[in-house]
Order: structure tokens, then sequence, then C-alpha cells
């Protein structure tokens, strides 16, 4: 048998592939379920935005044609929706693609990149990709973001720092002063990247933003995606603000045509749907005190969350999750240090009603061993 251990480039080992739940239609045949309800991928209960519908379907027609080489379409849009130049603007194949551009561009064996613990593991592979080392800090009491020890942790030889807010998989967030001290104790060669995934699900005033206040520092970089508000995590766009010069090192590892013209047009649509992303929210809101008020009656710590999702600790997160999938209910477990915690994505009210009478028949069942 050939074996290629002694070919595969150093550090290629240390990635641990990214292993999928089970899909809906999986659940179903294994447990001959006939609902399924999926909870477990922070998508958007309401579905897609409208009018991205609609220009999907206007530009269905085109798909004979390439994608603008570099979706400048769309960084247009971007630009006029964040009142910043289109050169400020890097649209890649969802949020990942982008991290892994950066981490190709600026990380070198040996490097150090800087992530709260527990976060997005993708800030990890791009890393492990371009052999470099992880330093995980673990977030303070109650999952807040402990912004002194990241700062410690920063050394000669750290080039990437990453901030999730709301942070995935906890659903906490970073205050704007917080992200402003770090970056004045920072080193100017730190590249901070602020992954604001979640940040379009919370109001709160004390929020960070990338304002032209935080765009104005060159070291730092804001990255969005259309998966979660606009609901387009099927077309796999994304996009990131940060300084023209910083972009223009990155755009040379770029592929072109990375990102395909039906999701360039669809996300230039959803930006304008302004009645989805409010829709979004309140139903996001709802969704909070009501799994907030199963917490009270359970006796449950639910992680205060300004996200689409929740972080429950039913003491055995693992087993919880199995027993829910029985009865059609996915959600997710298994998350670095979180043994004991399930994070439960918002679906519709009807939906979020059906999965907290079945988690609730399982803590029963947990009582009663």
């Amino acid at each position: 048998m050939t074996t290629f251990q002694n070919q595969v480039r150093p550090g290629i080992d240390r990635i641990q592939p990214y292993v999928p739940g089970l899909t809906d239609d999986e659940l179903r045949r294994r447990y001959g379920l006939k609902r399924v309800i999926k909870l477990n991928a922070n998508e958007n209960a309401l579905g897609p935005s409208p009018l991205a519908l609609e220009a999907i379907q206007r530009e269905l027609g085109q798909l004979h044609h390439y994608p603008d080489g570099g979706s400048q379409f769309l960084r247009d849009e971007i630009a006029g929706f964040h009142s910043v130049d289109a050169s400020q603007v890097l649209v890649g194949n969802g949020s990942d693609d982008i991290i892994k551009l950066i981490s190709e561009t600026f990380l070198n064996p040996g490097d150090e990149v800087v992530v709260p613990a527990p976060s997005f593991s993708q800030y990890q592979f791009g890393a492990f990709i371009m052999q470099a080392q992880v330093k995980e800090v673990p977030l303070g009491p109650g999952f807040e973001y402990d912004v002194k020890a990241l700062a410690e942790a920063v050394t000669p030889r750290t080039k990437l720092l990453y901030l999730c807010s709301p942070n995935n998989p906890t659903g906490t967030y970073l205050r704007h002063s917080d992200a402003l001290w770090l970056l004045r104790q920072l080193p100017e060669h730190v590249i901070v990247v602020v992954d604001l995934a979640y940040n379009d699900f919370t109001e709160r005033r004390d929020r960070v933003v990338d304002n032209a206040e935080l765009l104005s520092d060159p070291r730092v970089v804001a990255l969005h995606t259309f998966s979660k508000m606009y609901g387009l995590a099927g077309l796999r766009v994304g996009y990131g603000l940060a300084s023209a010069d910083l972009w223009g090192y990155v755009h040379r590892v770029r592929e072109p045509f990375n990102v395909n013209r039906v999701a360039q047009r669809a996300a230039a649509a959803a930006l304008k749907d302004s009645a989805h992303v409010e829709a979004s929210r309140q139903l996001v809101q709802a969704s909070r005190e009501q799994f907030s008020r199963f917490a009270d009656v359970e006796g449950l710590v639910a992680i205060p969350t300004e996200a689409n999702f929740v972080l429950l600790r039913t003491g055995d997160g693992v087993e919880t999750t199995r027993r829910l999938m029985e009865r059609g209910v996915m959600v997710r477990a298994g998350f670095a240090g979180l043994a004991e915690y399930v994070r439960i994505t918002f679906g519709t009210l009807e939906e979020n009603e059906f999965c907290l009478n079945e988690l609730g028949s399982v803590l029963k069942e947990f009582a009663s061993v």
C-alpha cells in the first residue's frame, strides 16, 4: 500500500478534517422520523432574504458566463452599505475563505496566532495550514472576553489575533471600549481580525462595531457573512473590511472567480432587504426570551446570548444531543471545554417550542437515573 506520510507538507497532520454532523435526511432514515428540526448550524429560521431569491431567479439565465473575477459589483454595494471605499472590501467564498487567505498571506512557519477559547475552529485551521502555532486564551467568567489575558498572550512572534463577537459557540460579546483598549496594547505587527458574523443579531449599544474609528487602524480586519442574518449559507459568500494596502497583498493569493455570480447578485440584493433583517432580529429576540423562560423553570444555566443561538448546560452535552436527535431535534455539542453544554440555534417559535418540550423530556430522563 502506498503511503504519503513522508511526502505531506509538515503541519498537515495537525489538522483534523471537518466532520459534519448527520444531515436531516440521515436522521430521518436512522430513527424512522417523519419530522426533523434542524437547530445545529446557526442558520436563519426565516430562510433566505426574499430580495436575494428574486435576484437569484434573474441571474439563472446567465450561468453560462463566468462571474466577475474580483466581485467588483458586490464590493461596490458593500462599500456603499458601510460608507467605505471599495478598495477596503474583499469578498470571499464565505468568511472561511477570507480567514484562510489571511493565513496564507501573513503566516510563516513558527509564527503565532492568538485565539479566544472556545471559539470558531477555522481560526486554528488557517494557522495549522501555514505551520503556525496557536495560543488559546480562555474566556473569562461567564465566557466574557478577557482582553488583558489576550494582550498578555502576544509575543514578538504573534502575527494574528482573532476576536469573534458575538462569540461562537458562547453567544457572549466584546465591548467596543475593550476592543479599542486591546488595540492600544498591541504592537504594530499584530493584525487583529474581528469576526462579526453574528453582530447583526445584537443591538447592544456597547458592542464592538466596525465604525470609522475602528477601521482607521490599519491592523484591523472586520469579517462579515451573508450566511446568518441574510440566510444565504448555501451560497457561501462573506466579506471583510480592512485597509486597501492589506487587501492588496491578500488579493495576490486569492483565486480569481472565488465567488460565483449567483452568490454575488443575491448578496448585493440581500443588503437592501431591511424588512428581512428586522423580522429576523425580532424572531431572535423572542427566541431568547423563550429559552430564558425555559431555563428558569428547569433550573438550567443559559449563557446570556447576543447571537441567534444559546448555550445551555445540561450536564452531558453529547448524551443530550444524542437523545434529542432520536426525537428529531438536531443541536450541537462536543465543543472543546464545553462537555456539559449544548448549543441550540433558534428556530421559529413553534420549532423552539417543540425543541424545548423534547429537551424537557430528556432532562426528566436524566433526573430519573
